[in-house]
Order: C-alpha cells, then structure tokens, then sequence
C-alpha cells in the first residue's frame, strides 16, 4: 500500500483533486468542468497502471501468483 501513497504520480494526482474539487464547488459548470473531472480520473488510472507495471518488473511475489 505504501508504494501507492507514496508514489509522485499518486501525489499528483492528489493535488489535482483538490484543484479539481475546489472549481467543482467554485466554478461555473460547463463542458470544461467534464474535462477536467475525466483528466484527473485518466491520471489517476495511469498513475496506477504505471505501479503495477513498475511491479510486475521488479518481480514481485504477488504477481508472481496471477502469471502462473
């Protein structure tokens, strides 16, 4: 868990969120607000695509188990 919380994308991500939230409440509610919700939501699924990955080269036992 901790190479989740800890990782710069995950973080990025996270400050992103509260950017994205702040214009949610603040902002006006046109088609660029739909933008900016499904950029974060595409950052955030990278960010995680790329641990997994970064994981499964490494060689991590838990991966170890679904490839077999």
């Amino acid at each position: 868990m901790r190479k989740y919380l800890f990782n710069a994308a995950i973080l990025s991500a996270a400050v992103h969120a509260v950017s994205v939230i702040n214009t949610t409440r603040k902002g006006p509610r046109d088609w660029r607000l739909a933008l900016m919700w499904a950029s974060w939501g595409i950052s955030v699924a990278i960010a995680v695509g790329t641990i997994i990955e970064d994981q499964k080269k490494i060689g991590d036992p838990a991966f170890q188990l679904i490839d077999s």
